[in-house]
């Protein structure tokens, strides 16, 4: 598959501060990749490299195959970049303001593109408004807009949905799917929201502390994860529950009176129930929670992604 992105052994140091050190990734056509991470990982500076408002101490980035930095006015005219933070000129219309980007890129300035994309993104109504005047579900639809004016190949995303309501984040991220199938548009999105990764994502690569510590699918992440966590409500005593578990050396712990949560590989789900029916426990109720994205993130926070980089 053609590679839109590709970045290798990307440096930037600050001083004596690194904050990104030596990472090399690439994104195929039509992938959405999800680049992830804690506040002070490095996504924001690898965000800024990759757009050019930031220059890289050492290390290449290439789109469709060019090198950025020797064909940046071209690469630039085929990508762009879209956040729930960004804003347009709040005292025009967004007519206005889509008019002048249209001039930036050098594109006929007539209305068609924007209102194929306005219609597409649902807020043609909002055209003749002011763009601070609008809700903040239409602001970061208007921006999806905006970014996918010059018709990108790619296009950069931070936090596409933060500080949404829930009905709003999940008709973007229904958006966001729909631009890759209709605009085919490949996206790199940052974001903190492990759900919304989970259903965006093609890929995921983890940064923290400025290096790439995971990058994979995101059921191949989590499958990494191992354990899964059983919650089980019992009937009677604690002690036979626990005796059993403790001599099967199974990780386990007593959130209220007869409930208790065992954290086990995902193949040992159904011996640990069997063992504890077979001490005559009668199992009154059975939760199966296996591990899911955010589990992969917070393994990444506390610094325990060793098992993550296979």
């Amino acid at each position: 598959m053609q590679k839109v992105l590709e970045v290798t052994s990307l440096l930037k140091r600050f001083g004596s501060f690194t904050a990104v050190d030596d990472i090399s990734f690439s994104v195929a056509q039509g992938e959405i990749v999800g680049l992830l991470g804690p506040n002070g990982a490095g996504k924001t500076t690898t965000i800024q490299m990759l757009l050019g408002l930031t220059t890289s101490t050492s290390g290449t980035i290439s789109y469709f195959g060019k090198e950025f930095t020797r064909h940046r006015e071209e690469i630039l005219s085929k990508i762009n970049f879209a956040s729930t933070y960004s804003h347009i000129q709040s005292r025009m219309t967004v007519r206005q303001s889509f008019r002048i980007y249209a001039g930036l890129y050098g594109m006929d300035a007539s209305d068609r593109r924007m209102s194929e994309l306005l219609h597409l993104l649902e807020v043609e109504d909002v055209a003749d408004k002011l763009f601070w005047h609008l809700s903040s579900g239409q602001q970061t639809r208007v921006i999806l807009a905006k970014a996918l004016l010059n018709k990108p190949r790619l296009i950069l995303m931070d936090e596409p949905t933060a500080s949404l309501d829930p009905d709003i984040a999940s008709k973007v991220r229904d958006l966001i799917l729909t631009l890759q199938k209709k605009e085919r548009v490949t996206l790199l999105i940052t974001s903190h929201d492990m759900s919304e990764v989970e259903q965006l994502c093609d890929r995921v690569i983890f940064l923290q502390h400025g290096k790439i510590v995971a990058e994979d699918t995101p059921l191949g992440l989590t499958k990494r994860i191992g354990e899964s966590k059983v919650t089980v409500t019992f009937d009677g005593s604690a002690d036979p529950v626990s005796a059993y578990l403790e001599r099967k050396a199974y990780k386990h712990h007593f959130p209220r009176i007869h409930v208790v949560v065992v954290e086990v590989a995902e193949t040992d789900v159904p011996k640990v129930l069997f063992g504890l029916s077979n001490e005559g426990i009668w199992l009154t109720n059975i939760e199966i929670q296996k591990p899911n994205l955010e589990d992969v993130f917070l393994s990444v926070v506390a610094g325990n992604y060793e098992n993550l980089s296979h």
